[in-house]
């Protein structure tokens, strides 16, 4: 509240979202950490059995850290917070939410089909429901404005639905080959989106 008793625009529209953002993002990453026990042992050659969970909280740490990095700056250029962007950040959230699940199940079948193959359904969806929120970001933008043509340029989006399907499907004949296309994606995601970082706050509305 301020002093006139009125509620600042801030706490009730983008902080607000962004901190309860923040706040699963984290608690996403807590609860993947916490399912890696430590070694039984003492020795290096204990750690070895966690090698293959390891590297799957790696992808998946680095899966979370972009899709937080890239809802930052999102957030950061967006002023106006709709029922229906809520709505599109939940969804996303939805699916997000699933990623310590597929990436448990991950670290103990490395090399098994339908956990592999799951968590690229996994992250498909999560790609898919991404766009929304970008589109639902800037609904009330005019059509020539700064933002509307910057993220319209969503191929690399489409790129990466494109690599997370082929890794499904190359679950079910080659794993290994599976966690490469994962890994290409999220490299290709490591510098946050050029587009937000180029979007002057407030730049979509009307």
């Amino acid at each position: 509240m301020t002093h006139s008793g009125k509620q600042s625009p801030n706490l009730n529209g983008t902080a607000r979202l962004e901190a309860f953002s923040d706040a699963v993002f984290g608690i996403l990453i807590t609860i993947m950490v916490l399912g890696i026990e430590p070694p039984a042992g003492a020795t290096l050659s204990d750690l070895k059995p966690l090698i293959p969970k390891l590297l799957v909280y790696a992808l998946s740490f680095a899966f979370l850290g972009i899709y937080w990095n890239n809802h930052h700056h999102l957030l950061r250029a967006t002023e106006h917070i709709s029922g229906w962007l809520m709505w599109a950040k939940l969804h996303l959230l939805f699916w997000l939410s699933l990623i310590p699940i597929v990436t448990a199940w991950v670290g103990k079948h490395p090399l098994d089909a339908w956990p592999v193959a799951f968590y690229g359904i996994v992250a498909t969806l999560a790609a898919t429901a991404y766009s929304p929120v970008l589109t639902t970001a800037i609904a009330r933008a005019n059509p020539e404005s700064t933002a509307t043509r910057l993220l319209r340029r969503n191929w690399k989006e489409n790129l990466s639905i494109v690599l997370y399907l082929l890794a499904v499907a190359a679950a079910f004949i080659a794993p290994v080959f599976s966690f490469t296309l994962y890994a290409t994606v999220s490299l290709s995601w490591f510098i946050p989106d050029k587009r937000l970082e180029k979007l002057p706050s407030g730049d979509h509305q009307e």
